[in-house]
């Protein structure tokens, strides 16, 4: 069984390092997991979460942020993430320098980046690390 959830769409803006202290990106992981779960669901799921994170089971969202900001130019616009199975999955959209949307879509157990979905993605790589993905 899939489930999806849309948990954030800001107006798009230049991330740096200081925008996503470890407590933001933990409450966004929190509400992209359970967005779905009723309120008497969510604390158990919580903790599950919160501990597969800890344990290193689970890739934390602030490590996959850090790892797009390094190797491509671009404004994060939506995060989402989708547990299929009991599998997580994350899907990052960023919004390139000339419009381009990408889709990035990472492992959550490895952090491994799976797909790429987009038009101009190599005009978005940073021209340090063009030859260097996961």
């Amino acid at each position: 069984m899939k489930r999806s959830s849309r948990v954030w769409h800001p107006e798009p803006m230049k991330r740096c390092s200081w925008f996503y202290p470890a407590s933001f990106c933990a409450a966004l992981l929190v509400v992209a997991t359970f967005a779905w779960a009723s309120a008497a669901d969510a604390e158990p799921q919580w903790r599950a979460l919160h501990g597969q994170v800890q344990r290193g089971e689970t890739v934390g969202l602030e490590s996959l942020l850090d790892w797009l900001e390094a190797r491509f130019e671009g404004e994060v616009i939506e995060i989402e993430m989708e547990r299929d199975d009991g599998e997580i999955e994350y899907e990052i959209k960023m919004l390139g320098p000339q419009g381009q949307v990408v889709e990035f879509e990472f492992d959550g157990r490895s952090g491994q980046l799976m797909k790429i979905e987009g038009v101009r993605i190599n005009e978005m790589r940073r021209d340090d690390v063009k030859d260097d993905l996961r």
